[in-house]
């Protein structure tokens, strides 16, 4: 553990936790259909840090991909873009940025807005103008969901998930290594409870202390930060009762397989560490290379991390958050069976 640890961290991290935004999802509105509108979404997407998701027939069905998490920018560009352009030297671009992270908003806004004056330099010098400076496209930014792009935003509700995670997972790995070591687990063995029983037993507490965890953690980001979510707040606590389940049922995993605390917390942390670097908790998983993108999907953190944004930004109700409860389902059932499959009661 001494050694794997460090050089796991410094294989993935790098990875990881990069502040290079690339592949930010793209979605334009062309009104016009004109050779110039043709040219400038195939010079966004030619520029390596945009990826087109799709090409919308109107504002509100682009929003509808940002909405959905398909999009984090819309491009619109009006009607008569080139006719204004050639005709009156000048013209309009709408930009609507998914300001829930206000890094990935600032920087594909800054990115996006330097091809625009690049392509606005070539029009200007196609166009014989004796002065390359002249400015002839005006982009109108509006950022929405953290118009003020606060960072804080953000990053307390992934904290959040960091804090139950680390409730659930790390006591419960602790947990029935600790009767081992006391002596106490005998006393389990010998009696007529079935293993299924006593797992559940071991699971309760942690779930109701990862509640608590939650609801305190709540409370601070309104009392301190002012944050309280857009959404149904009931929302988070279905999704919380599903993932709780997950990290209990991992860290009862790990305890059965452990013979000390020590070696339990080891592991534990171990596992934990992976999932917070590759659960998109502090940049973003778009950002990341294609494999450790797949790598998420086996990442209960990640849903965790994507609902309490969805539902304190964007104000997501259940139907938006089935994918992820399904999802953590899945994980809570896999764990929790696993746990009782490996417990062994021995006399």
């Amino acid at each position: 553990m001494i050694v794997a640890l460090p050089v796991l961290q410094l294989l993935i991290l790098p990875w990881a936790a990069t502040f290079e935004q690339k592949n930010i999802t793209l979605s334009v509105v062309d009104n016009d259909h004109s050779s110039f509108s043709r040219r400038l979404t195939e010079k966004v997407t030619s520029s390596g840090f945009f990826q087109l998701t799709d090409y919308s027939v109107s504002y509100d069905q682009a929003l509808r991909s940002v909405e959905a998490n398909r999009a984090n920018l819309i491009l619109e560009i009006p009607g008569h873009f080139e006719n204004d352009l050639v005709r009156e030297d000048q013209s309009q671009l709408m930009l609507s940025v998914n300001a829930v992270n206000g890094q990935v908003a600032g920087l594909g806004t800054a990115y996006i807005t330097q091809i625009i004056q690049d392509f606005n330099l070539e029009i200007i010098e196609e166009a014989g103008y004796p002065n390359a400076s002249l400015s002839k496209i005006n982009v109108i930014p509006q950022f929405k969901y953290n118009p003020e792009m606060n960072y804080r935003n953000y990053m307390v509700p992934g904290i959040i998930v960091l804090l139950v995670t680390l409730m659930g997972g790390m006591l419960a790995a602790l947990n029935i290594v600790r009767e081992k070591e006391i002596g106490t687990i005998e006393q389990i063995n010998v009696s007529p409870i079935p293993k299924a029983v006593f797992i559940l037993g071991k699971l309760v507490p942690f779930w109701i202390m990862g509640l608590l965890i939650l609801s305190l953690g709540l409370l601070v980001a309104w009392v301190i930060y002012g944050l309280s979510p857009v959404g149904d707040l009931g929302v988070i606590y279905l999704f919380s009762f599903f993932y709780i389940l997950v990290f209990s049922g991992f860290g009862l995993l790990i305890s059965t397989y452990s013979d000390s605390q020590q070696q339990a917390m080891f592991v534990a942390f171990f596992f934990l560490i992976i999932f917070f670097l590759l659960s998109g908790l502090f940049t973003p998983v778009s950002s990341m290379p294609g494999w450790a993108q797949k790598i998420t999907l086996l990442n209960p953190v990640r849903y965790f991390v994507d609902v309490m944004r969805l539902v304190y930004m964007k104000g997501s109700g259940l139907a938006d958050i089935i994918p992820q409860i399904l999802s953590v389902t899945v994980f809570a059932v896999i764990f929790n069976m696993w746990a009782i499959l490996n417990y062994k009661k021995t006399s």
